[in-house]
């Protein structure tokens, strides 16, 4: 389990995921720079504008070394536009990404802003009991390698995947008052 998870707090929902973090008594640290990287066993990286953080993560310095972190077994967690973040194909874009995710997304996949909503939704890997799922311009996955499982689906289209130790989901769990979407990825090991 990890002892030390850092946020990706360069832009987003990130007040969000270290509020959930922290109602699960976890350690929690704001990454904004490379050096605020050191010690941390997990990462998350949370909903926003997937371009702009892109940007900002490769001006920092901090894309390249997180990407070799993650694919040396870090285990991270993106929502919304953390997924897209770690899609390795996004389409029509060449936006900056980490791209350790055997996957291809579509931003804004159900629509505009005024098109977001809630549902109820059966994720099987956090048990029986449907969890409550927050999509804001929300991305699909459109394709997935061997190597990833399709965790859940909203009309037939992917919305939660696990690669190893990559968690990646369209919607934005740290919106609601349930934390087994966190809890479950503070399983994977550090």
């Amino acid at each position: 389990m990890a002892r030390r998870v850092g946020v990706l707090a360069l832009q987003g929902a990130f007040r969000e995921h270290m509020a959930a973090l922290t109602r699960l008594g976890v350690t929690a640290c704001e990454v904004r720079q490379l050096k605020d990287m050191d010690g941390i066993d997990a990462m998350i990286i949370p909903g926003g504008e997937s371009t702009t953080i892109g940007k900002l993560l490769n001006e920092g310095g901090i894309l390249a070394p997180l990407r070799a972190r993650i694919e040396t077994g870090m285990p991270v967690y993106g929502s919304c536009a953390g997924l897209i973040l770690l899609c390795r194909e996004i389409e029509h874009s060449d936006q900056p990404r980490i791209g350790a995710l055997n996957a291809t997304v579509r931003r804004n996949a159900f629509g505009r802003q005024v098109d977001s909503f809630e549902t109820d939704l059966d994720m099987p890997v956090l048990g029986p009991t449907p969890i409550p799922a927050v999509f804001i311009r929300a991305p699909v996955i459109t394709r997935v390698g061997d190597d990833v499982t399709i965790l859940a689906k909203v009309n037939g289209l992917a919305v939660a995947v696990r690669q190893g130790n990559i968690l990646a989901t369209s919607f934005h769990p740290e919106l609601t008052p349930d934390t087994r979407i966190h809890e479950f990825f503070l399983t994977f090991p550090a």
